[in-house]
Formats: C-alpha cells, sequence, structure tokens
C-alpha cells in the first residue's frame, strides 16, 4: 500500500521557475516507487536571515512506496543532481548562519502520520510550524491534516503564526514552461 508524503520545494538561486519545475519532475521520475498526487500553488518569500533573492516555494504530495529514509535519500541525490552544495560539519553557532542561498531545496514534511526522529531524519519537519512559507502550501493540500507532534491541523497552526516575513501568492504563469506544453504532472 502507498505512503502518503508531503515535500516541501523551494529556490532563489538562478532561473527559480525552472529549477523548480525540473525538481517536480525529478521526484514525479521516480517512477514507480512514487506519483505526484498534487501540487500546490507557489509563492513568493522573503528571504531570511543575510540572504539576498526571494525564493520560490511550494508543497507536493506524492505517494510512494518507498520508505521515509528512501524516499529523503532520494531528494538529497536530487538536490546534489541539480547542484546544491550543502555545507557539512558543524551546525552554525546562529541560527542566521545556517540560512543559506540554494538552486533547489527539498524537506520531507510528512510522512502518513509517522513521527520519525533520527540522527538523520525528522519528520515531521522540525520547524514547519514556524514557516509560513511551508504552511501557506500545506494548508491548500491538506488543511485539516493533523500535525501528529502538535497534535493541531495545518489550518490551525497557519492561523496561529506569528511570522513577519512575508509570503506571497506567485503569478500563476510563474512555473509555465517558455515552450509550455503540460508536463504530465498532476496538479492541484
Amino acid at each position: 500500500m502507498p505512503h502518503r508524503a508531503f515535500i516541501g520545494l523551494g529556490t532563489n538561486l538562478g532561473d527559480r521557475a525552472a529549477n523548480y519545475r525540473e525538481a517536480v519532475q525529478r521526484i514525479a521520475a521516480l517512477l514507480p516507487t512514487t506519483r505526484v498526487v498534487r501540487q500546490s500553488s507557489v509563492y513568493e518569500t522573503e528571504p531570511v536571515g543575510d540572504i539576498k533573492g526571494a525564493f520560490i516555494n511550494g508543497v507536493i504530495e506524492v505517494e510512494t512506496e518507498l520508505a521515509p529514509d528512501a524516499l529523503m535519500r532520494r531528494l538529497l541525490a536530487i538536490e546534489r543532481v541539480m547542484g546544491r552544495k550543502r555545507v557539512r560539519g558543524k551546525k552554525p553557532a546562529s541560527s542566521r548562519a545556517k540560512y543559506r542561498p540554494r538552486i533547489i531545496d527539498l524537506d520531507l514534511l510528512f510522512f502518513d502520520n509517522e513521527i520519525i526522529d533520527t540522527r538523520t531524519l525528522k519528520v515531521p519537519h522540525p520547524r514547519l510550524h514556524e514557516r509560513r512559507f511551508v504552511l501557506a502550501p500545506m494548508s491548500e493540500l491538506a488543511p485539516a491534516l493533523i500535525h501528529p507532534k502538535l497534535n493541531a491541523s495545518i489550518s490551525e497552526l497557519l492561523a496561529a503564526l506569528k511570522s513577519p516575513h512575508r509570503v506571497t501568492l506567485a503569478r500563476a504563469d510563474l512555473l509555465r514552461a517558455p515552450s509550455a506544453a503540460g508536463g504530465g504532472v498532476a496538479s492541484r
């Protein structure tokens, strides 16, 4: 039986729309083990910390036969193939230092109703309830989904959020490919 998972996507380097489209296509190409079911709208987000350049963010819902750790390994492989360089070693001392520009960022937000807390994987994503750029697109796809650790729905978490960071709905055509035929991925 397939698992239901939600993946957060974000990018602020280069051709952001092309990066976003490519990431969704690469996730959809994980067939036969994974299928993109729905996509949220795309949001433009003010950067956090000293980063220059707005992000575009969204969430996709997938059905997958992969275990959570295997899915996360595939997402990290997609990031590497697309040119993301993760900083290894010690965690930065300040929270501002951990925010860096990125060509693509793929986060496993939820995996069924599981709570996973290992050295390499934390699900639900440990800071999703603090991020409007995650909660706004999540609320489009699953407003009634209950966060298994916080025992609150996505829409409740979004309503309670006191974040100063602006998140706005992006233009509807932002992700349309220049040559524009559909890409075979189900959307909302």
